[in-house]
């Protein structure tokens, strides 16, 4: 086999191994009714981070940061809304943006994409905290 593909089948088995394991999180969480709202927080920040960043397309920031902000209702579902951690959030969001820009377009922007989702995942802290 080529090493090329080799290389390139090996990273998307291992970035679809782990989604996978998110989804089954994700789904084990069991988001709350305010899915929609971290959704839509997390997409108009990944384009608004995006535009700040000036490179790539609207739709795949907006697409980034809306899994990022699945995410992190998913992850906040996992414990006591009292006690959200800002970190956490962050991090689940930056995760969330690298998987889902590793689909997206190939990778090759992974730290672009985790500052897409950790803006996400702070916006999303600050603007439903106690909510």
């Amino acid at each position: 086999m080529n090493q090329n593909f080799q290389l390139k089948l090996i990273s998307i088995l291992i970035t679809a191994n782990l989604t996978g394991i998110g989804l089954v999180t994700a789904g084990s969480a069991q988001a709350d009714n305010h899915i929609l709202r971290d959704i839509g927080i997390g997409g108009a920040t990944g384009v608004v981070s995006g535009a700040i960043r000036g490179n790539g397309s609207v739709v795949h920031h907006a697409i980034k940061g809306a899994a990022a902000g699945a995410a992190v209702n998913a992850a906040n579902g996992l414990r006591n809304k009292r006690k959200r951690s800002l970190v956490q959030d962050v991090g689940v969001g930056a995760g969330a943006s690298v998987i889902t820009g590793r689909f997206l377009h190939g990778g090759g922007h992974t730290l672009g994409d985790a500052v897409d989702g950790a803006a996400a995942g702070g916006a999303i802290h600050f603007l439903t905290k106690g909510k």
